[in-house]
């Protein structure tokens, strides 16, 4: 089923120039992007930059900053971990036929990528749940990192289950991380 799956979403690969940019541009150029976002979110949702002494007040949104990157980080690091404890071959190496459409090394499973974004997402998420519009944002790095996901599917270099395996262990860090340090 996981390769019946792989092959739904690379299919859509090598198809197409303009599709494989935006492909590679999601799975390799948006991650970073992201990343700024988030920052971006976290001070403008608390309007730091607004504040009479910003400093202060982003000291009192500490915590709520370490949760967030730190559960990306320490899910990168587990899902990293994991990585060398499975050893599990890539798409392009594991099946033939497979060209990936960016160059990429190591072990597939659990996806680095799908479990940082995912960590990333869901701390933001659960930190703004009962925000109102903040919410909302939780929703758009859901998607975003789901984005992600799909797009390192499509660009061969990645199973679903290797992003199913990202997602699940990114949103655990995050609600052990949300549950431990807020």
């Amino acid at each position: 089923m996981n390769e019946t799956i792989f092959y739904f979403f690379y299919n859509l690969a090598h198809q197409s120039t303009f599709l494989d940019k935006v492909i590679i541009f999601t799975a390799v150029y948006l991650p970073y992007l992201v990343v700024v976002f988030a920052g971006v979110f976290i001070v403008m949702h608390h309007e730091i930059h607004k504040a009479e002494e910003p400093f202060k007040v982003l000291m009192q949104k500490k915590k709520e900053i370490i949760v967030v990157f730190f559960s990306g980080v320490v899910a990168w690091i587990l899902a990293y971990i994991l990585k060398l404890l499975f050893a599990l071959p890539r798409p392009f190496d594991a099946l033939s036929g497979v060209k990936s459409l960016f160059p990429e090394s190591g072990f597939t499973f659990p996806s680095g990528h799908a479990t940082f974004y995912m960590a990333l997402a869901v701390s933001i998420y659960l930190l703004h749940k009962k925000a109102g519009l903040p919410a909302q944002a939780g929703y758009v790095f859901i998607i975003l990192a789901l984005l992600i996901g799909i797009a390192r599917i499509i660009g061969g270099v990645h199973f679903p289950f290797d992003i199913l395996g990202g997602f699940a262990l990114g949103t655990l860090v995050s609600i052990f991380a949300k549950k431990y340090i807020n």
